[in-house]
């Protein structure tokens, strides 16, 4: 798969709520996921840790809605602006957030993500 199609497919997916399919289809074995410096552990090696990670927000955060923009690619890399309204289940502290994604891809699979959003 090419970088652009990987892309539409991502925010596609993610739009239609198949956060999973994006993790199959899309991903690398060997993805790195990295979140901001203080996030509890900011950087994720392989789909184990990032499926960890996953579950870790599914269990603190409520999502009422959230949306992918386009993508922005050049090249082997790419990057997606997503909105969100979440509540924080333990303190029920409702908020809108909003945070750019950027990816890299090798051999049609993504290898690399970084989030960066204000904590």
């Amino acid at each position: 798969m090419k970088t652009e199609e990987i892309a539409n497919n991502l925010v596609t997916w993610c739009n239609q709520g198949e956060w999973q399919r994006c993790y199959q289809e899309l991903y690398s074995p060997k993805i790195v996921s990295i979140e901001p410096e203080g996030t509890p552990n900011n950087v994720s090696n392989g789909m184990e840790e990032v499926a960890k990670k996953g579950e870790w927000w599914q269990e603190t955060f409520e999502v009422h809605s959230s949306k992918a923009g386009n993508p922005v690619v050049a090249d082997n890399w790419f990057s997606v602006k997503f909105e969100m309204d979440t509540t924080h289940k333990p303190s029920g502290q409702r908020s809108q957030s909003s945070e750019i994604g950027v990816y890299q891809v090798e051999d049609g699979k993504i290898v690399r993500e970084q989030f960066f959003y204000n904590q």
